[in-house]
């Protein structure tokens, strides 16, 4: 296995390309899997309904199904290439003690070769979000999708590279025995920011936008920015649904009250003078892990 640090960005050309009109359709399903039942007009408005403690827990919610869409996403897109595999389950990797020291006390050039068995037992394990294996060049991606890294520190991201590149060492043994013998001869982590805000390709840290380089597709990061936008659409007609129907009916009942002949304790007649208003909640903005041997664009040369 080798591992292997980023190097400056570049801009190749690939093979194959994102065409929207054919990937439409299955971004459309992914979108109403995971926004229909939570995220419906009826579950938003009966989360209104419930008070303050529900709306807040649907809207937790939100970052989760985001994350899953990405996910998925990023699996569609590289479906695309057919010399990928993109795995997505029985990824738990473990964290040993030793793998931790050896990143930590080392420069990567002293432990790039090294494989460590999967079967190695500790307490901590790391699970990334999906490791890319390209058959034909046998080069395994370990990707961690953060849909924001603006509340992380720079030690927590650290902590998560440290983590991601100790994992790292199990993956070839991983591959080959889980995963129907595939082959990794080269290991290299990544964590994608879904904000764009936030980079350090050097130091495995990439934009969602330059998830072409991982997956060799032309626009796929455009691809997955867009999947990203129509579900964040989805979502607001949904709320504005459920706000306006939760505020109808809420309106009609102070129209009443404002409008009521109110008698003072001399029996003279009054009205309401103070004017009820309703609370809109607006929708959180939303937010969002990692490797062995950072990834690298192509073409920038190796660490």
């Amino acid at each position: 296995m080798t591992i292997i640090l980023s190097g400056a960005p570049g801009a190749p050309t690939y093979p194959h390309a994102v065409d929207l009109d054919a990937v439409q359709s299955r971004f459309e399903v992914l979108i109403d899997e995971l926004s229909s039942h939570p995220f419906s007009a009826g579950a938003l408005s009966k989360a209104l309904a419930g008070g303050v403690s529900e709306a807040a827990a649907i809207l937790r919610a939100i970052p989760i199904q985001e994350g899953r869409l990405l996910e998925h996403g990023i699996g569609i897109i590289g479906d695309l290439n057919p010399d990928l595999v993109v795995l997505t389950q029985n990824l738990r990797l473990p964290v040993t003690k030793m793998a931790l020291e050896l990143v930590e006390k080392n420069d990567p050039k002293h432990f790039r070769s090294l494989t460590l068995d999967a079967d190695t037992g500790g307490r901590k394990t790391y699970t990334p979000d999906l490791i890319i294996v390209n058959r034909k060049t046998k080069l395994a991606h370990v990707i961690d999708v953060k849909r924001s890294l603006g509340s992380y520190e720079v030690s927590r991201i650290n902590e998560l590279k440290s983590r991601m590149l100790a994992a790292a060492l199990v993956v070839p043994d991983l591959l080959y025995r889980d995963h129907h013998r595939l082959v990794a001869e080269e290991v290299r982590v990544v964590i994608l920011n879904a904000e764009n805000q936030r980079s350090d390709f050097a130091g495995g840290v990439w934009p969602l936008s330059d998830l072409d380089h991982l997956v060799e597709v032309g626009g796929a990061g455009k691809a997955i920015g867009m999947l990203r936008e129509r579900f964040h659409s989805r979502i607001d007609e949904n709320w504005k649904l459920a706000r306006n129907a939760f505020a109808g009916p809420m309106e009609e009942r102070v129209g009443r009250y404002a409008s009521a002949d109110i008698a003072d304790a001399n029996g003279n007649e009054m009205s309401d003078q103070g004017p009820g208003s309703i609370a809109e909640v607006d929708q959180p903005a939303g937010r969002g892990q990692i490797r062995v041997g950072f990834a690298r664009i192509p073409g920038a040369g190796s660490g």
